[in-house]
């Protein structure tokens, strides 16, 4: 009964604050439209936090460990995409392959069903499309692709930092599934 007073708690606060939102604007002309749905948004992925955490909770740590280490990896791999760009600036249109990522993350998640063999799996390809992206970016945009001042080489760099934390989940993710599997 207490863990479902929290989460009744936890998605209280979040509906709450969602409500409000618009409330203020009736009083200010300081929020508009768009920032409201965007703090929307925010408290939801809030709630969906909580949510994730409590299902976390009833896993090992080995597993916890390898989905914290894939989450953010792909966490970052977003804001920096977002907010400078990892080919180049932000604005260069290779940097929407990054998109792959999180689909091949994504989908394998959801197929798997977020077993430990499955996550794996998903993170293993995660890492080589992170590894593939420049190398498609460098076919598909050869001469039109500024490449910044990392140039070339600095982009394969920092791919491959990316790639290594994907592979470093996926090998946690398999060793749960040996610590699951005993």
């Amino acid at each position: 009964m207490q863990k479902f007073t929290k989460r009744f708690i936890v998605w209280a606060i979040v509906v709450l604050f969602i409500l409000l939102i618009p409330l203020a604007m009736q009083f200010t002309n300081e929020v508009q439209w768009n920032e409201a749905i965007a703090y929307g948004v925010i408290l939801l992925a809030i709630g969906g936090i909580y949510e994730l955490w409590q299902w976390l909770k009833k896993r090992n740590i080995t597993y916890r460990s390898a989905f914290i280490v894939g989450f953010m990896a792909a966490f970052f791999i977003g804001w920096v995409n977002g907010a400078v760009g990892i080919i180049g600036s932000e604005d260069n249109p290779a940097n929407l392959l990054y998109g792959a990522v999180f689909i091949v993350g994504l989908i394998g998640s959801i197929i798997s069903r977020f077993k430990p063999l499955g996550m794996a799996r998903t993170l293993f390809v995660a890492a080589l499309v992170q590894l593939l992206i420049p190398v498609f970016a460098l076919f598909i945009w050869p001469a039109q692709t500024s490449w910044g001042e990392a140039g070339v080489i600095g982009v394969f760099v920092f791919n491959s930092i990316f790639a290594i934390l994907f592979i470093v989940s996926a090998m946690l993710f398999r060793c749960a599934d040996k610590i699951e599997n005993r």
